[in-house]
C-alpha cells in the first residue's frame, strides 16, 4: 500500500503577450522546496502552474487581476514583492496574489503550513527576479 499523495489538480490560467512570457520565466526559476516541502507535479501538467507538499501549496501565474484588489486594498511586502492577502477561516487555506506585476500570481497556503510568510518569503525571491513591476 502506498501513502503516496494524490497528484493535485491546480486549474491552469491562460496568460498571454508578457504576462506568459513572464511566467514560463517563473517556471524555471521557482524553488525545489518552499517552506521545507518539496515540490510536486500538478494536474494537468502546466507551466503556469506549480505545487509543493501535501496538502499542497500551490501557484497559479497569469491569473486575472483579483476583484478584491482596489486602490484602498491593504497590501503588504516581502523581499520586494507586493501581496494582496485573501484571508479565510482559520482552518481553511489563505490566498495570496502578488500585485503590481506584470502577470498576478495567486499562491494558496493551506494552514498546515503556517506561517505562510515562510512560503511567500520562498517564492518571493523567484517572482522578483523574473516578473516585473508594472504598477499600472
Amino acid at each position: 500500500m502506498c501513502g503516496c499523495a494524490r497528484t493535485p489538480e491546480v486549474s491552469p490560467p491562460r496568460p498571454t503577450g508578457q504576462a506568459a512570457s513572464a511566467c514560463r520565466a517563473l517556471a524555471d526559476r521557482l524553488p525545489a522546496r518552499v517552506s521545507d516541502e518539496e515540490r510536486r507535479e500538478t494536474d494537468p501538467s502546466s507551466p503556469f502552474t506549480a505545487a509543493w507538499g501535501d496538502p499542497p501549496i500551490t501557484v497559479r501565474c497569469g491569473v486575472r487581476k483579483p476583484a478584491q484588489l482596489t486602490p484602498t486594498a491593504m497590501l503588504f511586502t516581502v523581499d520586494d514583492v507586493d501581496w494582496l492577502p485573501l484571508p479565510q477561516d482559520s482552518d481553511a487555506p489563505t490566498r495570496f496574489y502578488a500585485v503590481e506585476r506584470r502577470a498576478y500570481v495567486e499562491v494558496v497556503v493551506p494552514a498546515e503550513h503556517a506561517p505562510a510568510s515562510d512560503a511567500l518569503v520562498d517564492l518571493g525571491k523567484a517572482i522578483a527576479a523574473t516578473i516585473p513591476k508594472d504598477p499600472g
